[in-house]
């Protein structure tokens, strides 16, 4: 009998085409090297609060000079941002990092051992410059060097969690460092963390950028500075003094410089921002489900704060070991939510993240003058769902983007959080402001000298610095109108987050229709 004719043999498993290659362990030894830039840039953000007192002891500066010591940080990370990124693209993000590095190290030093409220505030400016380096360029890093979906699902889940850790562990270390060290040690412990992390990048980490990445768009630096840095100054404004002609002078100018900042973009081939990214709607719509997400964030963080210090009258120590213990479960959340979305759809996860968070909400507004634990409750609940669905929107807007333009694509996502963040300040802190003087003016004892009624109606801090200065008749019910109002607005600003949580939810079913999860996602 002949033979049959061969057949090609039936590829094996072995042989057939293979995913996205995995990350080793120097990829993740790399990874954990990226984390430490991170953690001590969110560390910034709040390890200069609990300084104030001394730095103003020492330095003595004016009232506008004390408030560029804390914004000209924000300002300088929050404009520069999306310059960084699309600069990041096109000289390679490791070497922008290591830019970075130096330039964050150096800022540290200066401001450790500033002489003068003006030199502080350099150190602050060049400290944001540093900043909006190094934020970009880590989580751009991540992008290349992870290509499988679920490798970079766990690795982002990681980073957002280091992120929100780190805001918290600032508060503890400032408080620790205050309590044996002058003022300066704040800032001198980023030096040596700097110095190990431009020896370690050039060993562990690989360089990736752009391989065509065009001109560099020198006209798009002014614009995106200009439509940026008033949007925030703004709502920072809107959250101190509340909605005046300076604040909306601010917003509509950043309005109309972002809008010709956008149609630059939009038009020029070269553009800063890549129209690749423009062009995919998961990038854009992840980004926007972003916005809801940190603005709640910073809600809690505002309200918390407070009421550790101001309502339960803890000292800044005690208030900072308190604030750990939301940050245990929040740490877990993310990579928890990542490991999930690979078990069902990314939609589920992120819907049911912000459904979690509109719960936390719920639990804080039940809140009383005198409930540590229900507050330790609601901030954990909320910090878990929060992060989890920032995590899972960060994974995929950068999944969307593609891998030579991670940078823009990374800076585009820190400049919504920033937006995002000083938004949910200025509205919740207004709304929350707004309900504080309505409730002391009705519960203020009567009989109180002149003028102390006017300084209690500004602020919680401004009311029981007056109340203790006051007898003892007059004082105490004082200082328990003014927790009781604080309280009110507090539950009013977590009513309304709570039911923002809830249309987040809604549009997260909507918007996400037809994404698939990270096990099944965009390679």
């Amino acid at each position: 009998m002949p033979n049959a004719p061969s057949r090609p043999p039936c590829p094996s498993p072995r042989t057939a085409p293979e995913g996205p290659p995995r990350a080793g362990r120097r990829e993740w030894t790399a990874f954990t090297v990226l984390l430490l830039p991170l953690l001590l840039v969110s560390m910034d953000v709040s390890v200069l609060y609990f300084a104030v007192p001394e730095i103003t002891r020492e330095l003595n500066p004016s009232s506008t000079q004390q408030l560029w010591i804390f914004d000209s940080y924000a300002f300088a990370l929050a404009g520069l941002l999306m310059t960084m990124g699309s600069l990041g693209d096109r000289i390679g993000r490791r070497r922008l990092l290591l830019f970075g590095a130096a330039a964050f190290g150096t800022a540290s030093a200066m401001a450790a051992f500033a002489d003068s409220a003006n030199v502080l505030i350099a150190a602050r400016v060049l400290l944001g410059v540093g900043g909006a380096t190094l934020m970009p360029s880590t989580m751009a890093l991540v992008r290349t060097m992870f290509r499988d979906d679920r490798e970079r699902t766990t690795a982002i889940g990681i980073w957002s969690s280091t992120l929100a850790t780190g805001v918290a562990l600032g508060s503890v270390l400032g408080g620790m460092l205050l309590e044996h060290f002058p003022w300066g040690s704040v800032f001198l412990v980023n030096v040596p963390a700097m110095a190990l992390l431009l020896v370690l990048v050039p060993l562990l980490v690989p360089e990736s950028k752009d391989p065509s990445p065009g001109r560099f768009d020198l006209l798009s630096v002014p614009l995106s500075i200009g439509a940026v840095l008033p949007v925030v100054y703004g709502f920072k404004e809107i959250a101190v003094e509340g909605p005046g002609l300076p604040a909306l002078l601010a917003l509509a100018a950043g309005a109309a410089v972002g809008a010709l900042f956008v149609h630059r973009q939009r038009t020029r081939r070269d553009a800063m921002i890549s129209r690749e990214l423009f062009a995919r709607p998961a990038f854009g719509r992840s980004a926007a489900l972003l916005l809801f997400g940190v603005f709640a964030l910073m809600g809690t963080a505002y309200f918390a704060t407070q009421y550790l210090q101001s309502v339960l009258g803890l000292d800044p120590l005690e208030a900072a070991l308190w604030s750990i213990v939301p940050a245990l479960p929040v740490g877990a959340a993310a990579p928890a939510a990542g490991a999930l979305a690979r078990i069902v759809s990314r939609r589920t996860v992120v819907t049911g993240a912000f459904l979690t968070a509109a719960t936390g909400f719920a639990i804080l507004s039940l809140i009383g003058t005198d409930q540590l634990a229900l507050l330790l409750i609601s901030t954990s609940v909320t910090g878990a769902g929060l992060v989890s669905a920032m995590a899972l929107l960060n994974d995929h807007a950068l999944t969307a983007a593609p891998p030579a333009k991670a940078g823009s694509a990374a800076s585009l996502l820190e400049t919504a959080t920033e937006f995002g963040g000083a938004l949910g300040m200025a509205v919740l802190g207004s709304a929350g402001a707004a309900v504080y003087r309505a409730e002391i003016d009705g519960t203020a004892p009567a009989g109180l000298p002149a003028g102390t009624l006017e300084t209690a109606r500004e602020t919680l801090g401004g009311a029981a610095a007056v109340a203790a200065e006051l007898p003892a008749p007059l004082g105490g019910p004082l200082l328990t109108a003014a927790r009781e109002a604080f309280v009110a607005g507090m539950q009013l600003a977590a009513l309304a987050t709570g039911g923002l949580l809830l249309a987040g939810a809604l549009l997260a079913l909507v918007l996400l229709r037809g994404d698939r999860s990270a096990a099944a996602g965009h390679h």
